[in-house]
């Protein structure tokens, strides 16, 4: 299945923590379905450059800065 994407762009500094999971090890799929998507979390720093960040992690966040995720998918169900 497919995931969805969040972002949210910040005004003031600020301090975030995420908490997800799924970001390594995709969803599984059953009776034979494919495994899903895996989620990814960033900073998209207004500079321009992207900071990844882990499942669980902890970034400081400046004005202009945005912060993405996106969702892991949902593994399959049944053969292809």
């Amino acid at each position: 299945g497919d995931g969805t994407t969040r972002r949210v762009r910040f005004d003031v500094p600020v301090e975030v923590n995420i908490l997800s999971n799924r970001r390594r090890v995709p969803p599984y799929g059953l009776a034979g379905g494919a495994t899903g998507a895996t989620g990814h979390n960033r900073v998209l720093r207004a500079d321009g450059s992207v900071e990844e960040l882990p499942g669980v992690a902890q970034a400081m966040i400046e004005p202009g800065d945005r912060v993405e995720i996106d969702t892991p998918g949902g593994g399959g169900w049944g053969a292809e």
